[in-house]
């Protein structure tokens, strides 16, 4: 079987610095990226931000700044946020970079090669803000402006030398690459829109600009700027040294996993980065996932709108953990979520500090006021205790396959149940009326231990800090975390001693 896992972000677009939907994607890529590892996968996990387009031009001359400067400036706040956000990228791809231009340079050269390109005249519109074309159909007016009805962003009527990438070519064999792999495209939704679009026909796809110049050079013709959407969708193999196929890193992770995008580039993602991929005989990625937007009230996230999240003011007001855990559990993914400061605080106190935290601290101030902070060593496992246990063993399959087919709500489902359970458990249990029974004291400490246990273990990729604490207790390192060891009723050892846990969540008032 396969062990090699690729994952990417969206590169973010640094016209403007970031906010909770870009935080939102990481976040999500970076559960992905844990979770595979501690089930022991070679992961590559990849961000970065695209830097080239009309748009970061006109944002840089509107600050009197050269491009690159300009981009200089705003990528290092992505750069920062993806420590800020503890995310465990394993590179962060700058489409500036040498090795992303060579890359673009040669995938432009192969299709051009195989005839897939050609020079013509592109008249239409087109959104700065979206760096995307829009045909007359999907073009509304309000208030007298020209908007596109997919993103609300205002369109503008071009006229230009283009080169032409031969997309309408693809639309079958796009088709066909659809049905053979059913689940390219997720959640469903998605892939109905996308093969929507498809059958309701697919045009030439404008894929160079010789209005601006801030962007990579077409190899043949230098009056012309590389189309900044198959610029940007390269870094996904740039970022594995393409065009050297024959590069240990290309050779072990592409085709990707999962490109985990937002719904609003779901096009550019499912229909024309297949098609480049296939017209350059080059394998596409194994799935696409286009998630929902965090909503700012009920409104898409927007410089324009003047109305974005900053997640640096609430990682600043309630820690990041909460934060991480809020969008992975409030969020159904795949739809649209928002961010109520109502419903993060009751996730905090209820969830994190009363279920999680509390549960630590109570089993482990008890352990050493009775048993000195070690586990113990004579217990013996009746029925309550294997059926609070054995959860974990019937569920592991399921859970692995929740992750792998992105039910993320499965998932955190699932650890909700189990800190519910592992409560009730303790609680049920009395282990404070059962000191004249060493046995079944003990039992119940070992049992509460394992629960805690198991459950930091789910947490990890969630609330990594957090659930890292807990883990402490049991002197397991981040490197030694095993997902599969879930299963396994009795994983610590006798007598070990035990760490204290100091408070992990701070209750809000």
């Amino acid at each position: 079987m396969n062990k090699n896992f690729y994952i990417t972000t969206p590169i973010y677009y640094p016209s403007a610095k970031p906010h909770m939907g870009h935080a939102y994607s990481s976040i999500i890529a970076d559960f992905f990226a844990r979770f595979k590892r501690i089930q022991g996968y070679k992961v590559f996990f990849l961000t970065g931000t695209d830097e080239h387009g009309q748009k970061i031009q006109r944002a840089a001359e509107n600050k009197n700044m050269d491009p690159k400067a300009f981009c200089d400036e705003i990528s290092k706040t992505f750069f920062d946020l993806s420590k800020t956000l503890n995310l465990s990228n394993d590179d962060f791809i700058r489409t500036t970079e040498e090795r992303h231009k060579k890359s673009v340079e040669n995938l432009w050269n192969i299709l051009e090669k195989k005839n897939e390109i050609y020079l013509s005249k592109y008249s239409g519109w087109y959104s700065v803000s979206d760096e995307a074309f829009y045909s007359e159909e999907e073009i509304d007016t309000k208030n007298n402006i020209k908007i596109s009805k997919i993103s609300g962003s205002q369109v503008e009527w071009v006229e230009e030398e283009s080169f032409f990438f031969k997309l309408s070519k693809w639309q079958e064999p796009l088709l066909k690459f659809y049905n053979e792999n059913p689940d390219f495209i997720l959640p469903v939704s998605r892939r109905n829109e996308v093969i929507s679009f498809v059958k309701s026909g697919l045009k030439d796809l404008s894929v160079s600009r010789k209005s601006f110049s801030w962007g990579i050079k077409v190899p043949s013709n230098n009056d012309h700027v590389i189309y900044v959407w198959l610029d940007a969708l390269t870094n996904y193999i740039s970022a594995l040294n393409y065009p050297d196929t024959n590069n240990s890193l290309y050779k072990s992770y592409w085709p990707a996993t999962l490109h985990l995008i937002g719904k609003d580039i779901l096009r550019f993602h499912a229909v024309y980065w297949p098609a480049f991929l296939l017209a350059a005989n080059l394998p596409p990625p194994k799935r696409v996932y286009g998630h929902g937007w965090i909503l700012s009230g009920e409104e898409k996230m927007s410089k324009s709108k003047d109305n974005i999240l900053d997640p640096l003011e609430i990682i600043d007001t309630y820690g990041l953990d909460p934060l991480r855990y809020y969008l992975i559990k409030e969020v159904s993914f795949g739809n649209d979520g928002n961010i109520s400061k109502e419903k993060l605080e009751n996730c905090i106190n209820s969830d994190l500090a009363n279920n999680y935290g509390n549960l630590c601290q109570r089993v482990v101030s008890f352990i050493e006021k009775n048993l000195d902070l070690k586990v113990p060593n004579n217990y013996s496992l009746i029925n309550e205790d294997e059926n609070v246990l054995k959860i974990y063993n019937e569920s592991f399959n399921k859970l692995i396959d929740s992750i792998d087919t992105q039910n993320v709500n499965f998932y955190v489902n699932f650890i909700q149940e189990q800190l519910f359970s592992a409560n009730k458990y303790f609680n049920d249990q009395e282990p404070w009326n059962k000191k004249d029974d060493a046995v079944r004291l003990n039992t119940i400490l070992y049992v509460s231990l394992e629960l805690i246990r198991k459950i930091s273990i789910l947490l990890y990729p969630i609330i990594p800090n957090s659930s890292l604490k807990a883990l402490k207790i049991f002197n397991i390192n981040e490197d030694q975390i095993d997902f599969n060891s879930i299963k396994i009723h009795e994983n610590i050892k006798k007598n070990d001693k035990l760490n204290k846990i100091s408070i992990m969540f701070k209750k809000i008032d």
